[in-house]
């Protein structure tokens, strides 16, 4: 992610849409961080298939025949394979053609809005305020948050307060 642009696409509206999107899902997004066992049962109750292969990407999202998948890179662990799962979730959350099939790619070309929104989406989840509230940056660094991550966190508390 890039600290530095991740919100210049994501203006008060988008915030709105996306928050209006989330907070119905009932899944304690932003308020404690989100786990392994908390995506796989958003997409189970989703109707989300997650499928684990190697992949040259961290993963991507893709919708065929009116159903959803999330593949993600089999040979990522911890912080960075949850980034990518939420990430993807994101994409399947907010950017669902109506009809016809899609895919987004996970680190693939420039960075667009709908990029920048599931980068947003990934790191609430995993950073959720309470942390940024209780805890030092040298303690979230400490416990496994990348300064990059811990940057563009920041960023979203301190630009939109969430």
């Amino acid at each position: 992610m890039d600290g530095a642009i991740l919100l210049q696409e994501c203006n008060v509206s988008h915030m709105r849409f996306l928050l209006d999107k989330i907070e119905p899902l009932k899944i304690a997004w932003n308020q404690r961080p989100l786990d392994e066992a908390d995506f796989q049962r958003i997409c189970r109750r989703l109707h989300i298939t997650v499928q684990e292969m190697p992949l040259r990407v961290g993963g991507f999202y893709y919708r065929l025949r009116g159903r959803d998948y999330i593949a993600v890179d089999s040979r990522l662990s911890g912080t960075a394979k949850l980034l990518v799962q939420f990430h993807e979730l994101a994409h399947c959350l907010f950017h669902t053609p109506e009809s016809g099939a899609t895919a987004n790619f996970h680190g693939v070309g420039r960075k667009n809005r709908q990029e920048h929104e599931a980068d947003l989406f990934a790191v609430c989840a995993l950073i959720p305020r309470a942390m940024l509230e209780d805890r030092s940056t040298s303690d979230l660094i400490d416990e496994g948050i990348s300064p990059e991550m811990l940057a563009d966190r920041l960023k979203i508390f301190n630009d939109h307060g969430i």
